[in-house]
């Protein structure tokens, strides 16, 4: 009992409401000690529980933890959409301070926090299956920290102590790659665990192992310009065993009725539109996507070129937006909106078997053995995604994969915001881009991996924006990072500034993290 109390530390509060409701958490005061390890170590059905908060916390699932984390950020910076509200300066490469130290500590003082206690209780219990799909979820959620700010607190998250050390992203993603080895053998041993808990997978483990390997995939990718050597193999092995390729086989983080998907809250605030990028890229290819995606404008065509779907330049200046933008500029998709005016609370993705295509077509052009040449697997990705997102018939979708459509102005008098059309070829720079920007559309809503990949890649390419307000970033450039939050500075302040000697030059919004190298 004493070392399940020492690993879980200080500031498990969150931990404290097990019947999956989110809100109202007290995070940092409760006594870890109020907690009951012997009814949590003694019941599946409590880890279960715990389990299942993790995965939808871990993914900042309430409404306004997922606002400030995802919406305001990378959503907006891999230019999904563009803001409409004028106080909302992300849009304009503001990294506001309020939102991101929330962001910050929604991840350390709830998911980190639960993930840490369901990983420590079913390595203490024996719960071999259990301990194996909870590293692949810490993994998942600690790439997706890491990759906003570069160096964080990770192996030493927990320790009790007042000061919590930064890890070197380079050496957080090595463990990633030595932890996802732990959990393939654990999950491959077969059996099941959480099955009433799992809002994933119900607790099959041969569903998980394939997510392990997914992820792995995602991961080895990411480093491909910085090690391709490490990357080739660490791909070549997700891939012998055994990726997701079924859409019945992705990964979702299932919702209810107290857990619900943000997306349907913050719609009903009316504080995003489609962006431009999104409007040429979709019409020129004459995409059955858009109505899966975005609604169209209320105000209908507004830019007479024959479709009442429209999309608004990033970066809009605040007196813009003094005027509203909304009802001139495309919502999304009804099954996103509030269930009272007809969504469906859809449940929150995470991997899907289109981005293994994608990713393995990428692989491919490098003579990587994923299983197929860079064409088909990049056919394949975009068939998946079809087959997913729409009620496309497969003579639809063959059609489109061999269209010549390019992307269009999103407006008269501009110009499209690239040139590569929907049919594979080129050389090989051509092909690459093709490649991201269908896997782009293929992740939609995951800005927090779209972002990601556009600054790994510089795909799919982007509008300039109209305004940054960021003297480091400027509007035809990259946002890199997020810089460290205010309260890291107050509260763990040596630590956040060795963090800052990690990275290759300082705390920037322009300085590029450890894989971004290309």
């Amino acid at each position: 009992m004493k070392k399940v109390l020492s690993k879980i530390g200080l500031g498990m509060a969150c931990v404290m409401a097990f019947s999956g409701c989110t809100e109202d958490f007290d995070e940092l005061n409760t006594d870890p000690l109020a907690l009951d390890i012997n009814a949590l170590e003694d019941s599946q059905v409590l880890q279960g529980q715990a389990f299942a908060q993790a995965q939808y916390v871990s993914v900042n699932g309430l409404h306004w933890r997922f606002q400030i984390s995802q919406n305001l950020f990378s959503d907006i910076w891999a230019q999904y959409y563009a803001t409409t509200a004028a106080g909302f300066d992300s849009d304009r490469y503001v990294q506001v301070g309020r939102w991101a130290d929330l962001a910050w500590g929604s991840f350390y003082g709830q998911a980190a926090p639960q993930i840490k206690l369901v990983e420590d209780l079913t390595e203490s219990t024996g719960n071999t299956v259990g301990n194996g799909m909870a590293k692949v979820l810490r993994v998942h959620a600690y790439h997706r920290i890491t990759d906003y700010w570069g160096a964080v607190p990770y192996s030493q998250f927990g320790n009790a102590e007042l000061s919590v050390a930064y890890d070197s992203q380079q050496s957080i993603y090595e463990d990633f790659f030595t932890t996802l080895d732990e959990a393939t053998a654990q999950l491959a041993a077969g059996g099941s665990s959480f099955t009433n808990g799992d809002r994933i997978y119900g607790g099959n483990s041969s569903q998980w192992l394939k997510f392990a390997n997914s992820l792995r995939l995602r991961l080895a990718m990411r480093i491909r310009y910085v090690d391709p050597g490490r990357a080739q193999s660490e791909a070549e092995k997700a891939v012998a065993g055994g990726v997701i390729t079924d859409n019945a086989d992705n990964a979702f983080v299932s919702t209810d009725e107290q857990n619900r998907n943000p997306l349907e809250t913050i719609t009903d605030w009316g504080e995003f539109r489609m962006s431009a990028t999104m409007e040429s890229i979709l019409e020129g290819y004459e995409d059955p996507r858009m109505p899966e995606y975005f609604a169209p404008a209320v105000d209908g065509d507004t830019d007479g070129d024959g479709s009442p779907y429209e999309g608004l330049l990033n970066g809009q200046p605040r007196v813009n937006l003094e005027t509203s933008k909304n009802a001139g500029h495309s919502d999304l998709a009804t099954k996103f909106i509030d269930v009272a005016k007809g969504g469906i609370n859809p449940p929150i993705e995470l991997m899907n078997a289109a981005e293994m295509y994608f990713l393995r077509a990428e692989g491919a052009l490098f003579n990587w053995n994923m299983g197929g040449t860079a064409q088909s697997l990049y056919e394949d990705g975009i068939r998946a995604s079809m087959m997913q997102k729409t009620g496309a018939d497969g003579a639809s979708i063959d059609a489109y994969i061999a269209s010549t459509n390019t992307p269009i102005p999103f407006e008269a008098g501009a110009a499209a915001v690239t040139d590569i059309p929907v049919a594979f070829g080129g050389d090989t720079e051509t092909q690459l881009e093709q490649i991201i920007t269908q896997k782009w559309l293929a992740i939609y809503p995951n800005g927090w991996e779209a972002w990601a990949e556009l600054r790994r890649t510089g795909y799919p390419r982007q509008y300039a924006r109209l305004e940054s307000q960021n003297p480091d970033v400027g509007v035809d450039e990259i946002m890199r990072r997020m810089v460290y939050v205010q309260s890291e500075f107050d509260t763990n302040g040596e630590a956040v500034q060795a963090g800052i000697g990690l990275l290759s030059g300082g705390d920037k919004n322009n300085t590029k993290l450890w894989w971004d190298k290309k």
